[in-house]
């Protein structure tokens, strides 16, 4: 293994590890319905290619390139060929970074970063890893992938590029990437190559303990965010491990199963989903079976919560992971040592059921400002409540009004052209103010309690955060999706987003054709109201919801309503929704 202390950016570590490994596998993707390998010597190689590529297309030191594609190996050699300034998105993006080139993978995308790059104030040209049937008629430059490559082959560069590999230091900008937007609009979060590499050293003093050799990654969470790009590409390399990018998120389930995985990095979002599919599944036990899973369930429940288990209570858990246990790792192909939950708060319900059932969830804690990871739970001492202690090298303080404050190497060094709100986030003695609220426990874990710009307050002044009463209602079956509101009203509303299974369920069991409207259907409101007041009885007086809507259509990224990790963006929503929400606050006769 490299290193990481001593590497001088990331395409030298990366260099460094495929010297190392050379013909061993490295990047894995599905073409024509099996699995491929590139190995470590092929994608060094054709990184030095795309390098000098790009640099005999002009592209020079601090020129910007949009690289906007799903997860594939070519984003991987492109992130690695490119390492001045890597970006994603549309026309805000091109036009704000004044990016020289767009890289960009299907014809879909192709397409739409075209459109974005005829008006862009400074037209980039494309580079397309699979040309789209387009007429060159829009005054945008494109080339294919395979040609940009060919051009730097053929250039007598290698040397060069090499020669600037390991010139790099670590405290050159390595990539500019754009936060999600969850309020306003996003920026673009310069980090430099010493903050993801001491990102990587951190995280392998969380995972040492689980072992660091012979790893495999399925990596589905989009590169363009921080959180895969550290802990499921960087990472990886760091430690010499292999990564297959996942066909999509509909084929999870089945790529886990083919891959087997040791770690798998996700969002809290797609636990809960496999939580709700394992549970909708146990009518269809027998009911010996059931009676075992539940069992398992309720001991290892017991088992977290207490400490130990008594003798009798032990010997029954020692059978049932081998009858239960077993069989749930097995449906995550069978040696995962670990799932990793990131990018927003993991409900406790959610990481205690998993862990019970034998399947480790290490919750970590970050922001894009932070490369991202600035704590992680540790194998050995897991607690469902908090986030784990901050990783080796990393400063934390809890500023007089419980403002967590993060200071290292792992803070970016600013946000791109936009000075005022980069003094207003990193003050002068260099520390970050992360806008989390939260506390250090005894045993050095950190626990969020709250996010500064999302709490609620209400009109009496009681300070409300809804993010946990959002995990509340997105846990009952009947509820996908859930946004509370209130800010300066005298009590909560809530907009919910029934979930589409459990509705398809009701109205075959209420005998209904189909729905005028999920939104204006009193019946269906009735039943969901239910879920809400199972929500209610375990909250205060104060956050319990009091009136909700019902929404047709979910949140998605592609209505701007989430992040692409899934997070709501509460802006957007209330923007949408105005209306509704004001007539919930209605007096009603």
């Amino acid at each position: 293994m490299v290193h990481i202390r001593a590497c001088t950016s990331l395409p030298a570590m990366f260099m460094e590890q495929a010297a190392n490994r050379d013909h061993r596998p490295f990047l894995w993707a599905k073409r024509d319905g099996q699995w491929r390998s590139w190995s470590w010597r092929q994608v060094a190689d054709e990184v030095v290619a795309m390098a000098a590529g790009l640099r005999s297309l002009g592209l020079e030191p601090g020129d910007r390139v949009v690289l906007v594609s799903e997860n594939r190996p070519e984003w991987a050699i492109a992130d690695l060929a490119y390492t001045t300034n890597t970006i994603a998105d549309h026309l805000h993006i091109l036009d704000n970074s004044g990016a020289r080139l767009a890289m960009a993978s299907t014809r879909p995308l192709a397409e739409r970063v075209l459109a974005a790059a005829t008006r862009a104030d400074r037209q980039p040209g494309v580079i397309a890893m699979q040309p789209p049937p387009l007429a060159q008629s829009s005054g945008v430059e494109l080339r294919p992938w395979d040609a940009v490559a060919e051009l730097g082959r053929s250039s007598a560069l290698d040397a060069t590029i090499r020669q600037e590999i390991a010139s790099l230091r670590r405290d050159a900008t390595a990539c500019l990437i754009y936060t999600s937007g969850t309020g306003g609009v996003p920026k673009g979060v310069m980090l430099s190559h010493g903050a993801i590499l001491h990102n990587c050293m951190g995280a392998t003093g969380v995972l040492e303990e689980l072992g660091l050799d012979d790893n495999l990654f399925l990596s589905f969470l989009p590169l363009s965010h921080a959180y895969e790009h550290t802990a499921g590409l960087h990472f990886p390399i760091a430690i010499g491990a292999q990564i297959y990018y996942a066909e999509s998120i509909e084929l999870l389930a089945a790529n886990m199963a083919e891959v087997r995985p040791t770690i798998m990095t996700a969002v809290p979002r797609l636990y809960e989903s496999m939580r709700a599919r394992i549970l909708k599944g146990l009518p269809r036990l027998s009911p010996l079976r059931r009676k075992l899973f539940l069992a398992a369930l309720t001991l290892g429940t017991r088992r977290l919560e207490a400490g130990r288990l008594g003798v009798l209570d032990g010997i029954a858990d020692r059978v049932l992971e081998h009858l239960v246990r077993a069989k749930v790792r097995a449906r995550f192909g069978g040696r995962l040592k670990a799932f990793v939950s990131g990018g927003a708060p993991l409900p406790v319900e959610i990481g205690t059921f998993f862990t019970a059932l034998g399947v480790r969830i290490l919750q970590g804690y970050g922001q894009t400002e932070s490369a991202p990871v600035i704590s992680c739970n540790r194998p050995g001492s897991v607690r469902m409540d908090a986030v784990g202690p901050p990783l080796d090298g990393v400063e934390l303080r809890i500023a007089a009004d419980g403002e967590i404050l993060v200071r290292g190497e792992l803070v970016m060094q600013g946000y791109w052209r936009d000075p005022e709100t980069t003094a207003a986030t990193i003050d002068p003695q260099g520390w970050l103010h992360t806008g989390d609220v939260g506390m250090v426990e005894s045993d050095g874990a950190i626990r969020i309690t709250d996010r500064k710009r999302d709490i609620i307050v209400n009109s009496g002044g009681d300070n409300i955060a809804p993010q946990r009463i959002e995990g509340f209602l997105t846990l009952q079956p009947e509820i996908a999706q859930a946004m509370v509101h209130g800010d300066r009203r005298p009590h909560l509303v809530a907009l919910i987003v029934p979930e589409r299974e459990w509705m398809e369920g009701w109205i075959l069991a209420e005998g209904r054709a189909n729905l005028d409207g999920p939104a204006r259907d009193a019946h269906l409101h009735r039943a969901v109201a239910l879920a809400v007041d199972r929500v209610n009885a375990q909250l205060s007086a104060m956050e319990r919801i009091r009136r909700f809507a019902l929404i047709a259509d979910p949140f998605t990224v592609e209505n701007g309503m989430l992040t692409p990790t899934m997070k709501i963006r509460r802006h957007k929503i209330r923007e949408a929704f105005a209306p509704i929400l004001e007539d919930l606050y209605q007096d009603r006769i």
